[in-house]
């Protein structure tokens, strides 16, 4: 008996894992849009820089910048889902984290119009590149949860810092601001 148990797990060990697969349960579009945001520098300082700069703002702002840039990028998430490109995708998403950096460096307060639009049109970018990077046989879905998340965590962090930071530490988000800056025009370069 205990051959053939071992028979059967050498068997089981042996087959290949693509036989345990199910079509429509895939898991890896939700890891794959958690990564997205997070390992791409980036997609990393600009949306960490937008929860910076929504907490330097007042009013509406707070919230109204944060949500904007995750709403445009999910739009922008499922247009490129759909293989819709925009011209300079990539010179938008680098200028973004150049604005976002710069904007948080001299702690600027723009009009809230402006600033959404400003913000709505980057998200843009940054989604039309998601959804154009799905994995193959991930579920859309799954992705764009996942990098819904990822950002809405990115500006969650970005905000808290500003706003668990004493007043006089105000200087070091302005450097995290600048040198954001300095990477957005180096990836501009580049």
């Amino acid at each position: 008996m205990t051959l053939r148990k071992s028979l059967f797990a050498l068997a089981l060990f042996l087959s290949p894992a693509v036989a345990f697969a199910h079509a429509g349960h895939d898991h890896a579009g939700i890891l794959a849009g958690l990564a997205h945001p997070l390992f791409g520098l980036d997609h990393l300082l600009a949306m960490l820089a937008v929860g910076l700069w929504a907490a330097q703002q007042s009013g509406a702002a707070r919230w109204a910048l944060p949500l904007t840039f995750v709403a445009s990028m999910l739009v922008g998430g499922l247009l490129g889902f759909n293989g819709v490109q925009i011209p300079l995708m990539e010179t938008g998403i680098a200028a973004s984290v150049l604005a976002f950096g710069l904007l948080v460096a001299v702690a600027m307060r723009l009009p809230l119009l402006i600033a959404l639009g400003m913000t709505a049109l980057f998200a843009l970018t940054h989604g039309v590149a998601h959804g154009l990077e799905l994995p193959a046989l991930a579920s859309p879905w799954g992705y764009a949860a996942g990098f819904v998340v990822a950002t809405a965590a990115l500006h969650a962090s970005g905000y808290a810092l500003v706003r668990l930071l004493p007043q006089a530490a105000a200087p070091v988000v302005r450097v995290l601001g600048a040198a954001s800056a300095v990477t957005g025009a180096w990836l501009l370069l580049g």
